[in-house]
């Protein structure tokens, strides 16, 4: 949330700018000095990148990206800027201070470069007790920047010659800060081809532990679903006496409507235990999420028990033929006939099966003691797992947290999506389409680890599609290292998990082998991670090192089946989850 600086800090840090010679920190939008956003009928009164290019207020409309609006991405609360078209609305970098106020996790930037390159530079945080730390902001550019990181992309660049029919990106960049200190101000770096629209501190994975997540692989084909209800079941790790969901509106082109939702604890189909009990937003019943967005629901008593199923049920008023999905459930979920049946306990309305989880995203549980996010492809995903028997070695290792008490009963996480890779995107970031395989790891790291709530370890499991397809050992290491790093920065403890075997499966040649085992003794010895746990030892046939032990073997010499899954959680020693 962007927060005026409170009275009681005004003296101190104005005192501070006075002893330096510097201006006292001001709220972002007296700073706006450039006007992005402009109107066809006016194209003259914008001018973004000093060429007379801008955002088209129709696009961003469209996309429910509207003045004033608050726009929740990658868990952090941001407003876009409350401006006319042709108003000044967003700041170009160049060393200002800022004044914000709040204690979270991360900073977060909503902006975009207009160099035509990604612009970079370095700022400071000074925080209410006097302190500072640094950062580092990289901007990416609003025309040739990756769609696979973007907050939200528009189809059309404003020019006064008129539209062109080329994606303007707007993003969201987060930088760390210190834990538990109150911020006082930013400076913004010294980068003026770094336009900054909003700035706010994240703080809504703060009190928080995930208890159930999956990570959007694509923005697929479904239904079309017209006054329909889905009714999802996920498998919870840890429990507690509150309960938010989260639903993700992530590579979408356009707004949502949820016109209703409901959580329930399952007892078996789609029917509940007992009344399911009504979720809101703001307040509301239903939410409307812009392109790019997520919606949290508000916090709610309800007790969510460990290890169990919950129904989170959700009602789509409008007509939905695309939607951000998670392909590979593994587990039925259900859609209802015509109409709002979220509040059912019985099954009878849910006539149709799907298996795949569109648009729902996670679900948390109050306090506790954090989470573990397990980042992977296919074999954390559970490709060849038992469907509708939480067989997942994600599942497995749930279930040996909540029956021992050496460490914390940590949210179990499953980050997987099957087909994903470390260094390339098989979703390019944007459109729809039916590839489901997400964009890289490298690509998603910040919105499937870093935003989770109160993530205490990550373990890594990736690099096998990779081999696969022709992409050398050093490119994967230097991927493998780039993700390290990142979530190290952070204060977030990385594991890194060996890469099983694969001998026997049609890509899995001699050589895809060879770069295997170099990847692996990387892990093992490079010192990057915290931590490894060794997969390839665990499921690996002693007799033929480069093949699957038979019984851990799904068939296809690729997927560990539900005996090697296990076997992957049960060798995980679970001191190495503890920060």
């Amino acid at each position: 949330m962007v927060l005026a600086l409170c009275g009681s800090l005004v003296p101190a840090v104005g005192a501070r700018a006075a002893q330096t010679g510097r201006a006292a920190p001001v709220p972002l939008e007296r700073l706006f000095d450039n006007r992005a956003v402009g109107d066809d009928s006016r194209p003259a009164a914008a001018d973004f990148d000093g060429a007379g290019g801008f955002l088209r207020a129709r696009d961003l409309t469209a996309a429910g990206w509207t003045p004033g609006r608050a726009l929740t991405v990658q868990g952090a609360r941001l407003v876009w800027p409350k401006r006319r078209p042709g108003e000044p609305d967003n700041v170009r970098a160049a060393g200002q201070d800022v004044a914000l106020a709040g204690r979270g996790d991360a900073l977060a930037f909503l902006v975009a470069g207009t160099a035509g390159r990604p612009v970079a530079g370095s700022g400071t945080v000074t925080y209410a007790d006097g302190t500072r730390s640094g950062y580092r902001l990289t901007v990416p550019d609003w025309r040739t920047g990756p769609l696979a990181t973007k907050a939200v992309a528009l189809p059309h660049i404003g020019t006064p010659a008129g539209r062109l029919t080329e994606r303007a990106r707007l993003y969201v960049v987060t930088a760390p800060l210190v834990p538990g200190r109150a911020v006082a101000s930013v400076r913004l770096p010294n980068t003026p081809d770094a336009h900054v629209f909003a700035l706010s501190v994240r703080t809504a994975t703060r009190g928080w532990t995930g208890t159930w997540s999956t990570a959007t692989g694509g923005h697929g084909p479904v239904g079309p679903w017209t006054d329909r209800t889905l009714r999802l079941v996920v498998r919870t790790s840890a429990g507690g006496s509150r309960v938010r969901v989260r639903f993700d509106n992530t590579f979408a082109g356009a707004p949502v409507r949820i016109g209703g939702a409901t959580v329930a604890v399952r007892a078996s189909g789609a029917a509940a235990r007992g009344a399911p009990a009504r979720l809101s937003f703001g307040g509301a019943a239903g939410v409307r999420i812009p392109a790019g967005a997520q919606a949290y629901s508000d916090p709610l008593r309800f007790t969510v028990p460990a290890g169990a199923d919950l129904l989170v049920s959700f009602h789509l008023p409008g007509t939905v033929s695309a939607a951000p999905l998670h392909r590979l459930a593994r587990q039925r979920s259900y859609v209802s006939g015509p109409g709002d049946r979220t509040a059912d306990r019985s099954a009878g309305a849910y006539t149709s099966v799907i298996t795949s989880r569109p648009l729902l995203a996670g679900v948390d549980v109050g306090g506790g003691p954090g989470s573990v996010v397990l980042l992977g492809d296919s074999i954390t995903d559970g490709e060849k797992s038992t469907a509708d028997a939480d067989r997942r070695w994600p599942d497995v290792l749930a279930r040996r947290l909540l029956r021992q008490d050496a460490v914390p009963r940590y949210g179990v996480l499953n980050a997987g999506i099957s087909g994903n890779r470390v260094t390339g995107d098989r979703y390019p970031g944007d459109g729809v389409s039916t590839d489901a395989a997400g964009v890289s790891a490298l690509h998603r790291f910040d919105r499937d680890v870093l935003a989770q709530p109160s993530v205490r370890t990550a373990v890594v499991l990736e690099g096998v599609n990779d081999l696969r397809w022709g992409v050398p050992a050093e490119q994967v290491i230097a991927g493998l290292r780039d993700l390290a790093d990142r979530g190290r920065a952070r204060g977030v403890r990385m594991l890194g998990a060996t890469i099983p075997p694969c001998g026997g499966e049609a890509r899995c040649t001699a050589a895809v082998d060879a770069e295997r085992l170099e990847v692996n003794r990387w892990i093992r010895r490079g010192g990057a991670f915290d931590g490894v746990l060794d997969f390839d030892a665990a499921v690996r046939d002693p007799a033929r090192p480069s093949r699957l032990l038979p019984a851990y073997d799904s068939g296809d010499h690729l997927h560990p089946g539900d005996r090697g899954l296990a076997a992957l959680a049960h060798s995980v020693d679970l001191r190495l989850l503890r920060p």
